[in-house]
């Protein structure tokens, strides 16, 4: 679940904390049972089901595997996960509309396990989906990706934002600018924030020990989004479709460790094959 302010993640001792071995373990842990979430969503997705179904779904799996749901309640927030549907950005919440042919759905889930926060978000088809759709689909978790490998103890937070827009820009897409990535662990954002664009060597200096979300959103059209009157979903402006995907990682001596992938190896679990 993306920060919702860009550059306003909780500066509460204006230290970007450093994580030992039992971090990372209890993020492994936290980290694939949400991955695990998401894995057991991918049939459920299909045209007629609601969101709000999806929703019941990942609760009841959180409750009967000992984890809690992080968005449910938080800041007012009221369900267990964030439903982005086409046009939508983020955040966004699940309700009684059904799904259609053609739809692609962003799920964000985020699990609380012992304490720790497993926070990752995925893309998923509706049937048939537009060669277009799938594109931006294909875009945005090859941006996630890029960003991914520039994460290494020596750089920063800017070359992490650099390979995603650059790519994705190469591609006749955009990069949200009003959402970031975010600090995380035994709480649900913190620092360091982590933008989505950037320069090389701009940001924090990235270290060993240091937890945080990467989920890029890439626009087909504009980068520029409204938030709905309901204070959370944010869409795109100009009503062109929008993808994300998102991992929990952790930097370690040589790179960096994802905590969130597929079990069952979905992380990209589009569609066509022809």
């Amino acid at each position: 679940m993306s920060n919702v302010e860009v550059g306003r993640a909780p500066d509460r001792d204006g230290k970007i904390k450093r994580h030992g071995p039992e971090a990372f373990e209890g993020m492994r842990k936290a980290g694939q049972l949400a991955a695990e979430a998401l894995d057991m969503l991918a049939k459920h997705v299909e045209p007629d089901v609601t969101t709000e179904a999806l929703d019941d779904l990942v609760l009841e799996f959180a409750l009967d595997h000992g984890a809690y749901p992080a968005p449910l309640n938080y800041r007012g927030f009221p369900k267990a996960i964030c439903t982005s549907v086409n046009h939508v950005v983020c955040h966004g919440i699940p309700g009684p509309k059904p799904l259609r042919e053609g739809d692609i759905l962003n799920i964000d889930v985020t699990l609380i396990v012992d304490g720790w926060h497993g926070d990752t978000s995925r893309m998923y088809a509706v049937g048939q989906i537009s060669r277009r759709a799938e594109r931006l689909v294909g875009v945005t978790f090859e941006a996630l990706r890029r960003g991914i490998a520039a994460v290494k103890p020596g750089l920063t937070t800017g070359h992490i934002g650099a390979a995603i827009q650059s790519y994705a820009e190469s591609e006749r897409c955009s990069v949200v600018r009003d959402f970031c990535g975010h600090g995380l662990g035994q709480v649900f954002h913190d620092r360091p924030n982590i933008l989505h664009y950037g320069e090389e060597g701009e940001g924090v200096m990235l270290e060993p020990g240091m937890l945080f979300t990467i989920e890029p959103m890439i626009n087909l059209g504009r980068p520029h989004v409204k938030v709905l009157p309901d204070g959370w979903t944010a869409v795109t402006r100009d009503r062109e479709l929008s993808a994300q995907f998102e991992h929990t990682v952790g930097v370690t001596e040589t790179g960096c460790e994802v905590f969130t992938h597929s079990p069952n190896d979905l992380d990209y679990p589009l569609v066509r094959q022809n």
